[in-house]
């Protein structure tokens, strides 16, 4: 299902599609209930929409710290995780996504809290603009949580796989996680099975998690196109 908007409009910005989806996904949130919300820019524009019904919802359980912040800036309430045991719906973007709902995420380094709200939540919609939707996961750098200790044995590890992997840093030095952690980001792959890929990896001593999603994947996708919200159901 494609949700138009008018011949005659400009082609809209990047920006524009976020802020659609954003808009488009309030109709999964289920009101009286306590929402789960992701990371990111698309995210953003998703919480900015929630603010909107704000009084129709108990609050939040949140990915990140950022999140947490302009969630409750904006005065929705966010809980722990550890005091909600299920959530009806999840929230979030997808730095790739393909045909059957697996997705890579981490591009905003928020991918382990996203995996564990993702597991307590019983649907998972994803938000994002067109240019996300992919054959073959791969194409955008796998981002990987490890514990530090750890990065060059899990480097060494994806060059043997063929990936070419490295610290992601932020002001020069290791981009520290909001659990303590480094990103590991991986170039060079393409993820042609990504349950088993999620298995292998999440395995290996040191990885605290891979940001492919495949155990927790998209039930439904909110593309924003150029033509619209196109909805994708997995």
């Amino acid at each position: 299902m494609t949700t138009s908007t008018p011949a005659n409009a400009s082609p809209l910005t990047q920006d524009q599609l976020k802020t659609l989806v954003g808009r488009a996904a309030l109709q999964y949130v289920v009101p009286g209930e306590i929402v789960g919300v992701g990371t990111g820019s698309t995210v953003n524009k998703f919480i900015d929409a929630l603010a909107t019904m704000k009084d129709q919802i108990k609050g939040a359980v949140s990915s990140s710290v950022a999140s947490t912040e302009r969630l409750q800036a904006l005065g929705i309430p966010v809980f722990d995780s550890n005091d909600v045991p299920r959530l009806s719906v999840y929230i979030d973007g997808a730095d790739e996504i393909d045909g059957h709902g697996n997705m890579v995420k981490g591009g905003g380094a928020a991918l382990t809290r996203e995996k564990i709200v993702a597991a307590q939540s019983e649907r998972f919609v994803c938000i994002a603009d067109e240019s996300k939707l992919v054959q073959t996961l791969g194409a955008f750098a796998l981002p990987v949580e490890v514990i530090p200790m750890s990065t060059q044995r899990v480097i060494a590890q994806f060059a043997a796989k063929g990936g070419n992997a490295s610290v992601r840093l932020k002001d020069g030095q290791p981009l520290v996680t909001d659990n303590g952690q480094y990103i590991v980001d991986v170039t060079g792959l393409q993820i042609v099975d990504p349950l088993a890929f999620e298995a292998e990896v999440s395995q290996w001593p040191g990885v605290v998690t891979v940001g492919v999603f495949a155990f927790q994947r998209a039930q439904v996708c909110l593309l924003g196109t150029a033509n619209g919200v196109r909805t994708l159901e997995f």
